[in-house]
């Protein structure tokens, strides 16, 4: 509705304009929170994606362009990657007690220091073999799918001493990740997670 609203007032569709109404107005509804929602099921990535899909083919400059070459052009990362990129800061900030832990378990029970390895989050533990469901809404929660991507960044990454340092050696990290995000009527070879991606060593 907002990005209809903002198309529908503003006229201007350079690439200048276009992306600062989207940055101020459209983008910030969709991502509210987002690290303790982000959907798991492709269906629901597909649709959040198609807001911004909707919003960035009507950039003058990207005529002729699909939405995957639009997001190289425009220098933006998908949805679903800016939603797992805020897992990992979310996850960085409870470890020094920046925002409220939402891990359910206390902070020194949540991490660990590796000797080699770093600083680690832990998976939640299991003392008993749970049914399909509650084993795929364990999956799901923040729990288990932050510090599934915490653990897959680099050691410099996840040790960065200030907010600052954070968000510039994982921003460098990211921008040399593919990002081909699920959307209707792209075949995309896989889902595009973070998780997937490093385990398929395609970095």
């Amino acid at each position: 509705r907002m990005a209809g609203w903002a198309l529908g007032v503003f006229r201007d569709r350079s690439k200048g304009t276009m992306l600062t109404l989207y940055k101020a107005l459209v983008r910030p509804k969709l991502e509210y929170c987002s690290a303790l929602w982000s959907p798991t099921m492709i269906g629901d990535i597909a649709k959040l994606e198609g807001v911004q899909r909707f919003f960035t083919r009507r950039i003058e400059e990207c005529k002729g362009m699909d939405y995957w070459e639009r997001l190289s052009f425009l220098k933006i990362q998908s949805l679903q990657r800016r939603r797992e990129r805020f897992m990992v800061i979310h996850l960085w900030k409870v470890y020094h007690g920046l925002v409220p832990n939402h891990t359910t378990r206390p902070v020194e029970e949540s991490f660990k220091v590796h000797e080699r390895l770093g600083l680690q989050a832990k998976l939640p533990e299991l003392h008993t073999e749970p049914q399909d469901s509650v084993g795929t809404l364990r999956e799901r929660s923040f729990s288990v799918r932050a510090a599934k991507l915490f653990n897959r960044m680099p050691k410099e990454v996840r040790e960065s001493s200030t907010m600052e340092e954070l968000k510039i050696t994982l921003g460098n990290f990211l921008n040399g990740i593919p990002d081909h995000p699920p959307v209707r009527g792209y075949r995309s070879p896989n889902d595009n997670s973070l998780v997937t991606l490093l385990q398929l060593g395609s970095v």
